[in-house]
């Protein structure tokens, strides 16, 4: 595929750089031309800029921060309607300090963004930091890594499941748009256990026990 990856921070370097590796074409474009140009050489790949990654990709990742990927995502919508129905995949999370979602009570980051362009959204990869996403693969002892997916496209759903497989995941769809809001919100609650130290594993029960 051909992936223009609009971000140059840590979610863009692990993401970009295992795609790169699987084989796919990328450009990285970010608010640095330089950091932009250095991950694409450490990737083999090319940089430019927002408007140039959007025209590059048939997938976009939006791996901005919330606050800032917002603005661009529409400054580009309004420019000339290119994210139209294009394959977005947003792996941002619209935390705040403490970890407190700044969309409290609205429809969440992935509708924003879809409403906000047009563009075909899948939320993906926002409920892991990019340490666990630089594994080669991410594999743990129960088995290799699920990755839930929301998105109310089912070609756009597949296309990013590809993408998924190709870091050794497995693809997990949960559902649409609508349930990429409590995504988030899971996300934000499990990124506060963890810093405090607590494993959320204990929090559940094995499977045949849930399901009994």
């Amino acid at each position: 595929m051909r992936i223009g990856v609009l971000g140059t921070g840590n979610m863009a370097q692990a993401l970009g750089t295992q795609w790169a590796g699987a084989g796919h074409q990328l450009l990285f474009a970010g608010r640095s031309a330089v950091r932009a140009r250095a991950l694409a050489d450490r990737t083999g790949s090319a940089s430019g800029t927002f408007e140039e990654a959007v025209s590059f990709g048939s997938v976009l990742l939006l791996a901005l921060p919330y606050d800032a990927a917002l603005d661009a995502v529409t400054a580009l919508a309004a420019a000339d309607g290119t994210l139209r129905d294009r394959v977005l995949i947003d792996c941002t999370n619209a935390v705040g300090p403490g970890f407190v979602l700044t969309t409290e009570g609205g429809p969440g980051a992935a509708r924003t963004l879809a409403d906000a362009t047009g563009a075909r959204v899948v939320k993906a990869f926002n409920h892991l930091p990019d340490t666990v996403w630089r594994l080669t693969p991410p594999a743990f002892a129960d088995g290799p890594l699920s990755v839930p997916l929301c998105g109310d496209d089912a070609d756009a759903l597949e296309t990013v499941a590809a993408l998924v497989r190709d870091l050794g995941c497995v693809p997990l769809p949960v559902g649409g748009l609508d349930r990429a809001a409590y995504l988030e919100a899971t996300t934000a609650f499990l990124i506060g256990l963890w810093h405090s130290g607590h494993d959320p594993r204990t929090l559940l029960p094995p499977f045949a026990a849930a399901t009994a």
